[in-house]
């Protein structure tokens, strides 16, 4: 039986727009889904990491490299809903949704030292978008936390 989402926490993640030279979006496609959607890389904190620390590795595990600095942060924690057919699904059924810290970050690297396949795969392919195709990439549920990135982020970067 489903618990109650309004019951259960947020999971704890971070968040990265990784921007290349030319302040494009680094976007990727999930494995696990069916529809086209492609979202930014992020991922869970583990008990006692900081969120600045965990940005970094999720970066690595899921593209495989760390090189980028931090130029931007979100002040705030960002939260979303998982809608309710997801609920119970994901995560051992454990959250509602997440509750993620934002990180703005300027790659440093070459698009050849970007790899998906190295720690656990989650994205079939990637690419460099747009700023303002961020939002509609995105799976409808989350399309309100890309649209207050954009609007914060997209201050800094232009």
């Amino acid at each position: 039986m489903i618990t109650d989402p309004a019951h259960l926490p947020y999971r704890p993640c971070v968040g990265i727009m990784l921007l290349n030279d030319a302040g494009k979006v680094f976007v990727a496609k999930r494995l696990d889904t069916m529809v086209e959607a492609w979202q930014m890389p992020q991922g869970g904190i583990d008990d006692g990491e900081e969120p600045t620390v965990a940005a970094f590795r999720e970066m690595e595990e899921e593209i495989g490299t760390r090189n980028a600095d931090i130029i931007g942060e979100y002040d705030d924690w960002l939260k979303y809903d998982l809608p309710d057919h997801l609920i119970g699904k994901v995560w051992k059924g454990k959250y509602r949704g997440q509750r993620m810290k934002w990180y703005l970050l300027r790659y440093r690297g070459q698009d050849s030292d970007i790899d998906l396949n190295g720690h656990t795969p989650e994205f079939s392919e990637w690419k460099w978008l747009d700023m303002q195709d961020l939002v509609q990439s995105i799976v409808a549920f989350k399309r309100p936390l890309y649209q207050q990135l954009v609007d914060h982020f997209g201050q800094k970067t232009a």
